[in-house]
């Protein structure tokens, strides 16, 4: 550990020193001006707009979300709502039997029974000889760690600060779609992982889009969709998990303590530094190190944000009617009417997916270390995190924010470094002390948003590179580096990256989505049956 530790001092100290020769032309200026410079062309094709005519245009990679979401909620019978319950007995504990019984297998037909080119058979843990590396619940919490935190404080901020609280509507129906697309995904997850002989488990989309599209006799397009994803992942940790986290947990941290007299005010690459080591010394031990850290840090500081919001709806309780009023309004009836619902649905469904990632595979990786022989009790475990992250959590800091007042009208020409702060400003009007609690709070959910996302990206990585244990180190010290990187950048360049990121990830994933759902509803249907057996 300590020469991994001085590796990334090492690597660093270079930066530091320009940051340091910098400070007197704007070090944040310059980094976001070379970030943007470099991810611009990017970014603007991933964000393309079809213009249906002079008042409505739509992102294109808002199709394969929405469609894609809404066709497995058919496909599998809205397992989104039939599901939820068996879900959470499952992550309790009521089924972690079947896993123990010697006679588990059901009767399946041919067509239920998965064997791939190398001869294993469905319940792949138990002939390999492993389980997985971690619980149910702790896959949850590491994967609900790189989804709960800044997208519900400070993505629902911007996206009612430019879509007004109508926005909001379309987030719950976007978290509430985005359930069957992360059942989906999940399941595949852990149906087509690979087991190390030291139990070290590698997983998510390039796997089951390599195995599974190689078993439907479309080996070459799923090598293909595997590697643009494998690099989508790992360009999305460096930016999404990673420095649009600490760019913003640096920000509220500079406000909270005095903004312009801050004492860290052009010096926040050291906030990056102080982040970076300690992301470092805790993804050094992988999955089981970084689960052991989000099963802790995200159920406490959950618990502690929805606390605050109830509280300030307790507060203003006669003003919770009227804040419905308004998102139902602006969800059908903003002005401008069809450019301006449009507009809405378009900001209710992008910070939707910045924010619980369904559709996007990064859950996934998380959800494929698990220990299970059942693919599909995964699945449903994990359709719970987009009713967690963007149903609870993102409408409780909408309400806030609405109630509060703080959704009004002058807020659409924010730029996104101002909105970030509009759900600080909320919780303060009524809880005077809470911005000190939420600071903690943003800084605790980037960092376990970043050790989560920093094992997304070496997944893609040891995909492309290898396994060795020198590709792991080279990957976690860049990781790091960009930690010092996107706390020095100015938000909108970062954001902007983000954002891409997230949904370019969304293309590759979706085609390999659509095309395995027969597979995943044989599994759906095997953990069914064995979960009847187990009752007869």
């Amino acid at each position: 550990m300590k020469k991994y530790l001085l590796s990334i001092i090492t690597l660093i100290l270079p930066v530091l020193t320009f940051a340091n020769q910098a400070q007197g032309i704007g070090i944040d200026e310059k980094i976001d001006q070379w970030f943007g410079n470099v991810t611009g062309p990017f970014v603007n094709a991933i964000f393309y707009q079809i213009p249906f005519s002079e008042e409505v245009k739509i992102y294109w990679v808002l199709f394969p979300l929405i469609i894609g979401a809404t066709y497995f909620t058919i496909y599998f019978k809205f397992i989104n709502f039939s599901g939820f319950w068996k879900s959470i007995k499952i992550v309790r504990g009521n089924y972690d039997d079947l896993d123990e019984r010697l006679d588990h297998k059901v009767e399946l037909s041919p067509s239920e029974v998965f064997v791939d080119d190398e001869g294993d058979n469905p319940d792949t843990i138990r002939v390999e000889g492993h389980e997985g590396e971690v619980s149910h619940f702790q896959a949850l919490t590491a994967a609900l760690s790189a989804t709960v935190g800044l997208g519900n404080i400070a993505g629902v901020a911007i996206a009612v600060s430019i879509g007004g609280a109508g926005a909001t509507f379309w987030m719950i129906i976007a978290g509430l779609l985005g359930m069957a697309s992360k059942f989906v995904e999940c399941t595949l997850g852990v149906k087509y992982r690979d087991i190390e002989e030291d139990g070290t488990v590698y997983g998510g989309p390039m796997y089951y889009l390599t195995k599974g599209l190689k078993s439907k006799g479309l080996a070459g397009l799923g090598k293909v969709l595997a590697v643009i994803f494998a690099i989508f992942v790992i360009g999305g940790s460096f930016g999404g998990g990673n420095m649009f986290q600490v760019n913003q947990a640096a920000q509220l941290f500079e406000h909270m303590t005095g903004g312009e007299e801050s004492f860290i005010h052009g010096y926040r690459w050291v906030f990056g530094v102080v982040m970076a080591i300690l992301v470092g010394i805790v993804i050094i031990g992988g999955i089981k190190s970084i689960a052991k850290v989000t099963d802790k840090i995200v159920p406490f500081m959950v618990v502690i944000y929805v606390a605050a919001s109830i509280f300030v709806l307790v507060a203003r309780y006669d003003m919770i009617g009227e804040a419905f009023v308004q998102i139902f309004d602006g969800a059908f009836s903003p002005e401008g009417v069809l450019g301006g619902a449009v507009g809405v649905l378009v900001q209710g469904f992008r910070r939707a997916a910045f924010s619980n990632e369904a559709g996007v595979g990064s859950a996934a990786i998380a959800h494929s270390a698990v220990k299970t022989k059942y693919p599909a009790s995964e699945g449903l475990v994990a359709l719970l995190e987009p009713f967690i992250d963007t149903v609870v959590v993102c409408t409780m800091t909408a309400l806030v924010l609405i109630i509060t007042g703080n959704v009004v009208a002058e807020n659409a020409t924010l730029n996104d470094a101002q909105a970030i702060l509009l759900t600080s400003g909320a919780f303060e009007s009524v809880i005077s002390w809470f911005p000190y609690v939420l600071t903690l709070a943003v800084i605790l959910f980037a960092f376990s948003t970043m050790i989560s996302w920093s094992y997304y990206g070496f997944q893609g990585w040891a995909y492309l590179f290898g396994r060795s244990k020198k590709m792991e180190y080279t990957y976690k010290i860049i990781f790091c580096i960009f930690v010092v990187v996107g706390a020095a950048a100015s938000l909108g360049s970062v954001i902007g990256f983000s954002d891409a990121m997230i949904f370019a990830m969304m293309v590759p994933n979706m085609v390999g989505l659509v095309i395995l759902a027969p597979k995943v509803r044989d599994e759906l249907n095997k953990y069914l049956k064995a979960i009847k057996s187990s009752k007869e």
